[in-house]
């Protein structure tokens, strides 16, 4: 028999985050060895709510998220470090029943711009790494502009491998959250499910017992850094990026009017004006990749994506760079969850295993997002040349 959340009532799911695409929920209800320890994640709606392409489909499809991360991603992350995964029935009248008991927890912005899709019939269940008897610390590396970087934060100091640089990245972390009243983008930190604000940190200690923030600063960057200098997760995520980032945004377009130019001349065609990269035109057909085109993609990655000269790119390899590009950007776009014990304010931290480090936001991206990049390329450095003060992230591994 399928599984369905139906089994379930809303009001047994706690509110626990989202993102641009999905909203996440934790099982709160009764022991039930079919949901506990785990995660419901279900996908958003833009408002005003447009019916979904699913809707009305009898056999609605898996969420795609779950057979790319099963054929493309554990090939490339070894699976101790990646959720588990398992699809999920659910029903409209389910999901309109948790969004009037849920929606009022949810951030006014993100209220005001979407909500469930409550059209579709699946959702995603996977596993709950902030719910349990434990301190979680979600840490996302990409810096949004003009917020994280402003704040000093540089992803780079964490990929470093350099103690000192990981240590300030740490510190960097800490004060964005705590100055931003625990709204700053890269950080949010989890106790026993529920998220925590500065002005609540305490519960963080093994002994809740009160401290100074300095202290409770220090504790939570002495018991985060050992475990970052040992989990390969930041290797393994920065290998990935550089490796299928080779061109960059503003290479790959360049390679894109190559390809556009030459695919024009030899059908005869001179006049049709450039098409924005990532858009099919006249000249290219650059459909979305499905789930066979990313597996053929990683097959080609593994196998021999060095034995192209990345400083001359041919035209005939663009759907390569594409793709390439895109599985960088969610590698750029992904997150971590650093699961550990209440923190002591004095002492050691206590031994933590590297396994206890888990990649999620593993979601595939879309091509269309591709002339959104190009733009925000453009705007980023005309911003670096115009600013003052700037600050330089050195990359060590380069």
């Amino acid at each position: 028999m399928a599984l369905s959340v139906t089994e379930t009532f809303p009001h047994q799911w706690k509110y626990v985050s989202e993102g641009g695409a999905t909203i996440v929920f934790s099982y709160i209800g009764p022991p039930n060895p079919r949901f506990d320890g785990v995660v419901l994640r279900l996908r958003k709606a833009a408002l005003p709510s447009v019916p979904s392409l699913q809707e009305g489909i009898q056999d609605e499809p898996d969420d795609p998220l779950i057979e790319f991360q099963q054929k493309c991603m554990a090939r490339l992350i070894p699976s101790e470090h990646l959720p588990r995964l398992e699809s999920v029935h659910t029903t409209r009248d389910w999901l309109e029943s948790l969004v009037i008991l849920h929606d009022p927890e949810r951030p006014p912005e993100r209220r005001a711009k979407d909500q469930v899709d409550v059209s579709r019939r699946k959702g995603v269940l996977a596993t709950d790494l902030v719910g349990g008897n434990w301190l979680a610390v979600e840490i996302k590396m990409k810096s949004k502009t003009g917020e994280a970087v402003s704040l000093g934060f540089c992803p780079l100091d964490l990929f470093s491998g350099d103690k000192d640089r990981m240590l300030k990245a740490i510190y960097d972390l800490w004060d964005a959250w705590s100055n931003n009243n625990g709204m700053a983008n890269n950080l949010k930190i989890f106790v026993h499910g529920s998220k925590i604000s500065p002005s609540e940190a305490n519960p963080m200690l093994s002994d809740n017992a009160e401290t100074s923030h300095s202290e409770l600063r220090e504790a939570f960057a002495r018991a985060l850094l050992p475990l970052l200098l040992e989990t390969p997760v930041l290797h393994i995520i920065s290998t990935l990026q550089r490796s299928l980032d080779s061109l960059d945004i503003e290479g790959l377009s360049k390679l894109w009017r190559l390809a556009e130019s030459a695919q024009g001349r030899s059908n005869g065609m001179y006049d049709a004006p450039p098409s924005h990269i990532g858009a099919s035109s006249a000249y290219l057909d650059s459909t979305e990749p499905t789930i066979t085109d990313w597996t053929k993609f990683v097959d080609v990655y593994l196998s021999s994506s060095a034995c192209l000269d990345h400083s001359s790119p041919l035209p005939e390899n663009l759907r390569f760079y594409l793709l390439a590009y895109l599985l960088s950007a969610t590698f750029k776009d992904c997150s971590i969850i650093v699961r550990l014990d209440n923190l002591r304010p004095t002492g050691p931290a206590k031994k933590v295993k590297p396994e206890q480090v888990t990649i999620i936001d593993l979601d595939p991206k879309s091509m269309a997002r591709l002339q959104k990049w190009e733009k925000l390329d453009r705007e980023i450095v005309e911003a670096y040349i115009a600013g003052s003060g700037r600050k330089v992230c050195v990359d060590a591994l380069r």
